[in-house]
């Protein structure tokens, strides 16, 4: 093992050399069913045939030649995404962390041209937006926070499901630009508003002008049963970031805008040396092609709610159990008491699963999981939570 990589991570004490559709595969040739899907990015699995080919052909072609020039395949990935958001322009990044940083830019040059002098944004307990200087300080987690200070300054604070305690602070400053919400909190431990709560952030932000931002670079693209969360419910947001499953492993993300949001970025104001490029684009629009013929919305929704019910029929009576909740491929089992030590014990037992917050098994399978695959992730985790003390 090298002593030369920063300790940012504690990785478990394995690696994988291949992978093929939901199973990893060590060096041994010893094989893993992976329920965490690369924290949610890899949707379609590994090495999925038509994305390698896509990969490959592009590659031998024309990886990258900056913004500087029209990019096809990044104006047909754009054409795409504005159809199934029903929203009007894309900014291309690379990561999550960098679609939010331009959503909270563009709030903060609307606000501007309010003539705020001090744009704020209404942001969740909680919450993770990544750990960029802006993400991590709109972020609610003094452990993602700590040691960065002084962080980023005008976000304002609230519980997480409370439309309530929004409309509340709407009469306590009159500088917000926006609110900024995970439509499922995902490392929070995949926490679940109750139905209706984005009807009534899109309302409250109507009333006072604000933008709605959504967050669903880990609830979009099929995950819960739709092609983004909030379509659940009959509205639409300001602003859209979205990232992981985008390029199934290859690094894109966007922010997606509509209305005043979209024209708020002119040439200069924003940019990215590497965002959009030919390779991505080409592979992200191939992901959606592959996403809408195999119809995995349908999937992951059937999947999801049948692993779901399988969980509470064992479970729900569990004393080591405080919860069982999910919506879609996006499921968690809070426990009792902390778990870390389960992601071992279940790698020992052939799956790769992820816990958060100490106690939250948190499961993201590939949406292209069967039932046999379903069936085998629900008999481990369920074997390892009775055997607890």
């Amino acid at each position: 093992m090298t002593t030369h990589l920063m300790n940012t991570y504690a990785p478990l004490p394995i690696s994988f050399v291949r992978g093929e559709g939901a199973w990893l595969f060590d060096d041994s040739g010893n094989r893993y069913l992976d329920a965490i899907s690369g924290l949610g990015v890899c949707a379609l699995g590994h090495a999925h045939p038509k994305l390698a080919r896509v990969i490959a052909e592009q590659a031998a072609t024309l990886v990258h030649t900056g913004n500087l020039v029209r990019i096809p395949w990044q104006e047909k990935l754009a054409d795409k995404i504005a159809e199934i958001t029903k929203m009007d322009r894309v900014f291309f990044g690379n990561s999550g962390a960098e679609a939010i940083e331009c959503a909270l830019k563009i709030s903060r040059l609307l606000g501007h041209e309010r003539n705020f002098d001090n744009p704020a944004v209404v942001v969740m307990e909680q919450s993770f937006h990544g750990r960029t200087m802006a993400a991590l300080s709109a972020t609610g987690s003094r452990k993602v926070q700590a040691g960065y200070e002084p962080l980023v300054t005008g976000f304002l604070r609230v519980p997480f499901g409370d439309a309530g305690a929004v409309r509340k602070i709407a009469g306590l400053h009159n500088e917000i630009t926006a609110v900024l919400v995970e439509p499922i909190q995902g490392e929070a431990g995949i926490r679940i508003p109750a139905p209706g709560y984005l009807s009534e952030l899109r309302s409250i932000c109507d009333e006072n002008g604000w933008l709605l931002i959504l967050d669903e670079i880990q609830t979009g693209l099929c995950r819960t049963g739709k092609w983004y969360a909030h379509q659940h419910e009959n509205l639409l947001p300001d602003i859209l970031t979205t990232a992981k499953a985008l390029g199934n492993g290859l690094p894109i993300s966007a922010c997606v805008a509509r209305g005043v949001a979209a024209e708020a970025m002119t040439p200069g104001r924003h940019g990215s040396t590497f965002g959009g490029n030919p390779l991505v684009t080409r592979t992200a629009c191939t992901v959606l092609d592959i996403m809408q013929s195999e119809n995995l919305n349908q999937r992951a929704a059937d999947t999801g709610e049948n692993m779901l019910n399988a969980f509470k029929a064992r479970l729900e009576n569990h004393p080591g159990v405080k919860n069982i909740r999910g919506k879609g491929l996006m499921l968690g089992i809070e426990l009792r008491q902390d778990s870390n030590h389960l992601k071992q014990q279940a790698l020992d037992r052939g799956v790769l699963l992820n816990i958060t917050q100490e106690r939250v098994i948190r499961l993201l399978p590939p949406l292209i999981i069967d039932a046999e695959q379903a069936a085998q992730i629900v008999d481990t985790v369920c074997a390892l939570v009775e055997e607890l003390p």
